[in-house]
């Protein structure tokens, strides 16, 4: 697979994986992807934990539909991530980023403009989303075949500091790594966020995981083989959409948009 191929290609799965275990071949060869990755004087800040436990994926599945629910039902996460959500084709158009939530039970449709309103809070309890969101959310974990968690070392990783800004920006390159080459393994993943938006939830991860004081952990992947056909949950989203040229790229300067480049390369 060509490369440009695969990064276009690559996307975020929403939906279930197959059960098949991630054979170790391939597990190796996400790994080594990973640490293929460019990093500030060859540092190579970033340590994984690679996670088939039967019981270790069904507690972090508990932990983080349980985070989803709640995060949802209090209002918090529409709240803070209210200026990404699209809920019409045209504003998708017209804005070129965000999520598009193109999939909601029939109830809630009439009521999506309202979604953050403190009455659109109250109906999307009544009717039951958040609950309907975090049984799926922990489904969905639940059901993967591997999760991965990344760390960085906090020597390299020490907040305040311009290593620290090194050592993530050197992790965002080793994940980016794995991600596209899911796409050449056939292979799916998504971030699991929802512990993160709790207090305390993320710590129980952490505990789960046994991460040892020098290592701080960042984030938790869930990763499988694709089915042919992939099932959308009850609420779904869709972020294939991306900025034009134009609005992200600058020539000499930020006073001038580049020109000529909206177009999509053949």
């Amino acid at each position: 697979m060509e490369l440009l191929d695969a990064i276009r290609r690559r996307k975020t799965t929403n939906g279930p994986f197959l059960p098949d275990p991630v054979s170790e071949e391939h597990q190796r060869v996400l790994l080594e992807a990973a640490g293929r990755a460019p990093s500030q004087l060859n540092s190579q800040p970033w340590r994984f934990v690679v996670i088939e436990s039967r019981d270790t994926i069904d507690q972090i599945a508990r932990i983080s539909g349980e985070s989803m629910t709640e995060a949802m039902s209090n209002g918090t996460f529409f709240e803070r991530y209210k200026p990404y959500f699209r809920f019409s084709q045209a504003e998708m158009d017209e804005k070129r980023n965000g999520m598009l939530f193109d999939k909601l039970p029939a109830a809630l449709r009439p009521f999506t403009s309202q979604v953050f309103t403190k009455r659109g809070q109250t109906l999307m309890n009544t009717f039951g989303v958040p609950k309907t969101l975090g049984a799926e959310n922990r489904r969905l974990v639940a059901g993967s075949p591997l999760l991965l968690g990344v760390m960085l070392d906090r020597s390299e990783y020490r907040p305040g500091q311009l290593s620290s800004f090194y050592s993530v920006f050197s992790m965002g390159a080793a994940m980016e790594n794995i991600w596209l080459t899911t796409v050449e393994l056939g292979m799916g993943i998504q971030f699991i966020s929802f512990p993160m938006e709790v207090p305390g939830r993320w710590d129980e991860i952490v505990r789960l995981l046994h991460v040892p004081d020098d290592l701080e952990l960042m984030a938790v992947y869930r990763l499988g083989y694709l089915p042919p056909e992939q099932r959308r949950p009850a609420i779904d989203w869709s972020s294939s959409q991306r900025r034009l040229a134009s609005q992200y790229v600058f020539r000499e300067s930020c006073e001038t948009p580049q020109q000529g480049w909206d177009a999509p390369l053949a």
